[in-house]
């Protein structure tokens, strides 16, 4: 059974002039064919804001300035990793995490030659040339880990690693070719070990290995972690495309050609693919299933869409059978097979699903849940019908994605950097006129053929930033903007830190590379409110890419470990009243936005705890179409997604946490819940944040959800009753949702209606999570 397809919005359209120093408008850039790729030859006058020393430490690092060849002859390892390291950086075992050493490690086009491995420092970006990506080639006698290391194992370390891995965040690889061909095909060897958390990428990375058979190369391990997003990625030959084990990920435009195995699934809570390709191998996805506790934990859930599979005798092989209990969940929506035998396997075992060239509509394995009520019950190859909004969909009729714009074609003429402009980025200096300025500039003297591009640095605001449809910003190594100041101290009065279009405007806006953060105490700011819709006819011409919200817990907001203890509840660390909120006229297509009230201090040495607080995570009132791809957001007071009113919203894999400190104080403590903004209602057996929560809101999907509650006041004894939190999840009873593979940690029910409980968590053991297959209403 196909899905149905359905609702069509329709959208104005509004025309932007040029600006009077425009001849043409951007579109395909400028760029001569011979021409590098802009971020290399840009003026670089990036700076570390709070550096011991900002004025000496090097942002950017193109590595043949620290004697990288590239000629593919000359071990260049050396070089690399001292463009990695300089300069006091975070890494080597000694150093938890720090926002102060961030850094861009750029390659040139080239072959670069390595004999070991790359390890990666914290708050690293990788990037090769966008327009010719460079290739990292492992010499036949490569003695490391992997290629690209982003969380290194300590020698003789008893398996200690540079980083905790749930809290590796802050990391992305772009635009290289990993090259394994050359290591002898018996040899273990690995392209990226990515043991990385949220607030991570990679992004147009191609991996290279062995077709021989019987080959142990493989393209990616991961053994931990808590992601994370990556896209538009290719694996070629291998043991093994990748080989994954992380609490959740997503994973969108995933090809893996002549590999043994495609997906090795080790272990999970929840992984969503959207947008796969598996041709000529042997097995797509093998999964490790049937573990139901802590002590046997395997893949909790799989959520694949738009999945093209061709020459490849099975698609998914389990570990285990099911038999009549979850020991794994599998949801599989519209998968196109071709020459593909078996379907969905286990093990030594039974055929589930025999393939063919067919599509699956959806098939889910473990419990499933249909309509508001009702005594849970077991089914296997249930097929659940559910509607998806043709505007979240593409031509192909596969769900929309847009990759990362990295503006390859376009020249470094047609950028303007705001700190050329005037802006200092120092996070003292108030930026708010400059940076207004210059916007104002590439939105009316050079609109529409000129591209902001904000130096790395920290640039203080005490006013609203008004961003008009029409603009495209990138920042470098996530440029920071730090709103602070008296306007936004009034929680009775928010106010909002950026404004990205006006109520009402169509148009482009392309946000990436950035981070919004407060220096506080800032209890009435909203970091930033979305108004701009994309015009007609241009699906995700408005959205953001790689930008994160973060609240405390860095150097520079006042919200740190000295000023915010964990136990304690000071004025003086109240972040934010809202982190995002999606306006009724709005559009949006987010890709890997993290929404992030501090749980700990990122700058202190020993990553301590702290009570920071904010109001709201993401408020969406948006019509839609909303696409919320590998998507976060974490501690805030009151929830951290609210759906109101809103309507045609694709959202997978998103992922929660409810903060560490509730009940004390209890939601919504210490901010007030406010109709205005159409917040939940609290009482005292209902005190602690959603995770989610739905309300009047219509063809809403979650193709992939973990909501997580490991602690009460700090404690975590909650988590052996699974009562850390009673309710985490609610849908009032008029909403229209389909929701795919949930987890949930913590929670006592997994599912509310109308604040009633209906989905106990017993029911759904599935390891240390619990896992929902299918619900819909």
């Amino acid at each position: 059974m196909l899905f149905c397809l359905g609702t069509v919005l329709s959208l104005s359209h509004r025309v932007f002039s040029l600006g009077s120093l425009c001849s043409a408008p951007l579109n395909g850039g400028t760029a001569a064919p011979g021409d590098p790729y802009w971020l290399e030859t840009i003026k670089h006058q990036g700076t570390s804001a709070f550096n011991p020393n900002p004025s000496s430490y090097q942002v950017f690092r193109n590595v043949k300035d620290f004697g990288a060849t590239g000629n593919g002859v000359t071990d260049d390892t050396a070089a690399i990793n001292a463009a990695m390291s300089s300069g006091g950086r975070c890494g080597g075992g000694t150093c938890s995490s720090s926002t102060v050493t961030p850094a861009i490690v750029y390659f040139p086009q080239g072959t670069y030659l390595v004999s070991s491995a790359i390890n990666t420092y914290y708050y690293t970006q990788m990037i090769g040339d966008a327009r010719n990506p460079p290739t990292l080639l492992a010499s036949p006698n490569f003695s490391g880990f992997a290629v690209i290391d982003a969380d290194p194992y300590i020698p003789n370390g008893y398996g200690a690693q540079w980083f905790v891995n749930q809290d590796n965040f802050y990391r992305s690889v772009r635009n290289l070719i990993i090259d394994l061909r050359q290591i002898p095909a018996s040899t273990s060897a690995i392209g990226l070990h990515w043991q990385v958390s949220q607030a991570t990428s990679l992004i147009n990375v191609v991996v290279e290995m062995s077709t021989a058979s019987g080959n142990n190369h493989q393209g990616m391990f991961m053994e931990n972690g808590s992601g994370g997003f990556m896209g538009d990625i290719v694996f070629n030959g291998g043991k093994y495309g990748i080989q994954v084990g992380n609490q959740q990920f997503t994973i969108r435009n995933l090809t893996v050609n002549n590999a043994n195995i495609a997906v090795s699934g080790i272990w999970n809570w929840g992984f969503t693919f959207q947008g796969v390709t598996i041709n000529n191998c042997q097995v797509g996805f093998d999964l490790a299933t049937g573990g139901t506790n802590q002590s046997t934990q395997s893949v909790g859930s799989e959520a694949i869409i738009d999945a093209v599979v061709t020459n490849t005798p099975i698609f998914v092989r389990t570990f285990t059978a099911s038999n009549g209990r979850l020991g794994g969940s599998l949801v599989l929506n519209n998968i196109n097979l071709n020459n593909v035998p078996i379907a969905v396997g286990v093990n030594n075992g039974p055929t589930v699903l025999t393939g063919g060239t067919v599509t699956i509509a959806s098939w889910g394995q473990g419990n499933v849940f249909t309509g508001t009520s009702g005594t849970p019950t077991f089914t296997q190859g249930n097929i659940v019908s559910a509607n998806k909004p043709s505007s979240l969909l593409d031509s192909s009729g596969k769900v929309f994605g847009k990759s990362h714009p990295q503006y390859a074609n376009y020249a470094a003429s047609q950028f303007i950097s705001v700190k050329s402009q005037g802006a200092a980025g120092d996070g003292h200096t108030d930026d708010t006129a400059a940076i207004q300025n210059v916007i104002n500039q590439a939105s009316n003297t050079y609109a529409g053929c000129m591209i902001i591009f904000f130096d790395a640095g920290t640039y203080y605001v005490t006013n609203t930033i008004a961003i008009p449809a029409g603009t495209q910003i990138v920042g470098e190594a996530w440029s920071v903007i730090l709103a602070g100041g008296s306007a936004f101290q009034n929680q009775n009065s928010p106010k909002v830190a950026i404004q990205a279009g006006t109520a009402g405007s169509t148009g482009l806006m392309e946000i990436s590379d950035m981070i919004l953060s407060t220096a506080g105490p800032t209890p009435g700011a909203i970091l930033l409110e979305w108004n701009v819709h994309d015009p007609s006819g241009q699906q995700g011409a408005a959205g953001l890419w790689d930008t994160h919200i973060r609240l405390g817990g860095a150097a520079g907001t006042n919200m740190q470990a000295s000023q915010c203890p964990s136990g304690s509840v000071n004025t003086n660390c109240q972040a934010a009243f809202l982190g995002i909120h999606l306006t009724p006229g709005s559009s949006a297509y987010f890709e890997g936005t993290w929404v992030w009230t501090a749980d700990h201090d990122l700058d202190a040495g020993n990553s301590a705890q702290i009570s920071v607080f904010t109001g709201r995570g993401v408020l969406s009132q948006s019509a839609g179409p909303v696409w919320l791809i590998g998507t976060a957001s974490e501690h805030s007071a009151l929830y951290q997604y609210n759906l109101a009113s809103a309507q045609n919203h694709w959202i997978g894999f998103v992922q929660t946490e409810t903060p560490y400190y509730q009940p004390v104080p209890a939601a919504p403590a210490p901010y007030s819940s406010t109709s205005v903004y159409s917040d939940p209602s609290f009482s005292s057996s209902i005190n602690m944040a959603w995770g989610m929560w739905v309300q009047n809101s219509y063809n809403i999907i979650l193709f992939g959800a973990g909501f997580y509650s490991f602690f009460q006041n700090y404690a975590q004894s909650c988590l052996n009753t699974w009562s850390c939190q009673s309710q985490i999840f609610n849908v009032d009873s008029s909403s229209t949702i389909t929701v795919y593979s949930l987890s949930t940690v913590g929670a006592t029910y997994q599912l509310s209606v109308s604040q009633n409980g209906i989905v106990n968590e017993s029911s759904n053991q599935d390891g240390f999570q619990e896992t929902l297959t299918v619900w819909s209403q």
